[in-house]
């Protein structure tokens, strides 16, 4: 399910298929900066109805998906 939520963000943001993006995929190969990295944890807290505080640097798909995971 978080994967699933943060793949669509991520396409819907960089104007591509969903099925390219995977759980080794880096954020700055998808051209994801910080700012974007905020921008979509905001609209996860919108979509899971929990708010995440990111205190650690996530650097794939995978690693923010595990972040979230451990925090639910």
């Amino acid at each position: 399910m978080v994967f699933e939520a943060i793949a669509k963000l991520i396409a819907e943001h960089n104007d591509c298929d969903v099925s390219e993006i995977t759980m080794d995929s880096s954020f700055a190969e998808l051209g994801i900066d910080s700012l974007d990295t905020v921008e979509m944890l905001m609209n996860l807290e919108e979509q899971l109805g929990k708010e995440i505080e990111l205190d650690e640097k996530v650097e794939t798909v995978g690693d923010l998906v595990r972040y979230i995971e451990a925090r639910l």
